[in-house]
């Protein structure tokens, strides 16, 4: 079992890192140069390198980033890398068994989701991404409430990266084979992917984390109008007709309803953020005059 290290960082681990401003540039040319040859060879059995790359970079990015603040955190990387795994694989598969069983099928499925259905989407898919979360800590003492956001955002991406990849692949199949649709969708919910699944999954983990006892999760009120309130960015921003747009560089459609509702899951994740790291430093510093 992968457990968080307990040990007190050390002042060279405090220091501010940028190994994901490494893997964000390196993917990012990897990503071009992958999608220019594509288009230039017209070679499918590229395709599929194109996809995979541009739906996991971000997410990828978003686990270093949090590897290079493991100072604030007893996380080791490898818990966080497994967070992102189990996270991602079994809310997945949690989300494909029980969407089919729970919400009615789409008299025209052209029309998109009602706003009753994408609420019971996110719903599920909240509830797979919490229920991974709390089986990988289930032994730990959850004492640290920015165990919970890290784990919780880690969670997020790795469902991120692999719904992405899905709907990626949907696209190009719906799309008949116009493979710059599916490259602007990756692209698009790459960009996005932060802002929802990371936040809204790291916003839950840490309140879930700072009012359980050390030694059990507690599922009590304040928890519970968490996870009501995520589900419920979750439902808006799936279930929100999309009728006015933003165009960001170079000539993406933004729907101008994703930008509100996501610029409120990261005011929500910054201010969790600070509490968990004061709730750290606190301790550190009781820690140290003890």
């Amino acid at each position: 079992m992968i457990q968080p290290s307990e040990t007190n960082p050390s002042p060279v681990a405090t220091q501010v890192r940028r190994h994901w401003l490494r893997v964000l540039i390196v993917g990012a040319i990897l990503f071009v140069i992958a999608t220019v040859v594509l288009f230039l060879t017209g070679n499918p059995n590229l395709y599929p390198t194109v996809i995979l790359v541009g739906n996991f970079l971000i997410p990828v990015v978003f686990v270093a980033f949090l590897y290079d603040h493991q100072h604030l955190s007893t996380l080791s990387f490898p818990t966080i890398a497994m967070s992102f795994v189990l996270g991602g694989v079994l809310g997945v598969l949690g989300a494909s068994i029980l969407e089919p069983l729970l919400l009615p099928a789409p008299t025209n499925p052209g029309d998109g989701l009602t706003l009753t259905s994408a609420l019971m989407i996110g719903l599920i898919e909240e509830g797979c991404k919490i229920v991974a979360v709390i089986w990988l800590a289930r032994h730990w003492q959850h004492t640290q409430e920015m165990d919970g956001l890290l784990l919780g955002a880690a969670a997020g991406m790795g469902f991120a990266a692999l719904e992405s990849t899905g709907y990626a692949f949907t696209t190009l199949i719906v799309s008949q084979g116009q493979v710059s649709t599916s490259i602007i969708e990756t692209v698009l919910r790459g960009l996005l992917a932060p802002f929802g699944h990371g936040a809204w999954t790291a916003i839950l983990g840490a309140v879930l984390f700072r009012t359980s006892g050390p030694h059990r999760f507690r599922l009590t009120g304040q928890v519970l109008l968490t996870y009501l309130l995520v589900v419920a960015l979750h439902g808006l921003w799936d279930g929100l007709p999309r009728v006015r747009y933003l165009v960001l560089p170079p000539g993406l459609p933004v729907s101008l309803a994703s930008i509100v509702l996501n610029g409120i899951s990261v005011i929500l994740l910054v201010v969790l953020y600070r509490q968990s790291l004061h709730q750290r430093m606190s301790r550190t510093a009781t820690i140290d005059t003890t």
